[in-house]
């Protein structure tokens, strides 16, 4: 049996290149509302942003660099899931985002569909507000 006692992370980060790097702060920041809680220009190269979720020891960093940073979506079914209890909190997110040209659009998965919705950022990337308390 493998004894993981010394995995001590205290903090994750999720990255990801993106050639749209305006349209993305736009998106996460104002459309789904998260907070910007760092930033960074002309980093060897590099443009970036983090967003996080208030009290929580993980964040999304997305960069550009001044290259490029090609960067398609995988496929359909890689999705960011955010667990909101609060459908009113979801509908006026999926108002905010409608307001700016982003439609919902149907799951891969169906589980997906019954409890949430799903949205794709600039970059074809999706996002799910589940309404549910999460797992």
């Amino acid at each position: 049996m493998m004894n993981f006692s010394d995995f001590s992370a205290v903090q994750i980060r999720i990255a990801r290149p993106t050639n749209r790097l305006g349209d993305i702060i736009v998106f996460y920041e104002n459309g789904l509302g998260l907070q910007r809680i760092g930033e960074f220009s002309g980093h060897d190269g590099y443009d970036g942003v983090m967003f996080g979720l208030p009290n929580a020891e993980y964040h999304l960093e997305f960069t550009s660099h001044i290259s490029g940073s090609p960067c398609p979506a995988p496929t359909k079914d890689n999705l960011l899931v955010f667990y909101m209890p609060d459908l009113n909190e979801i509908k006026a997110i999926l108002k905010r985002l409608a307001d700016m040209g982003c439609q919902e659009v149907p799951p891969e998965n169906l589980y997906w569909k019954d409890k949430g919705a799903t949205i794709e950022d600039p970059d074809g990337w999706r996002i799910v507000l589940m309404n549910t308390a999460g797992i």
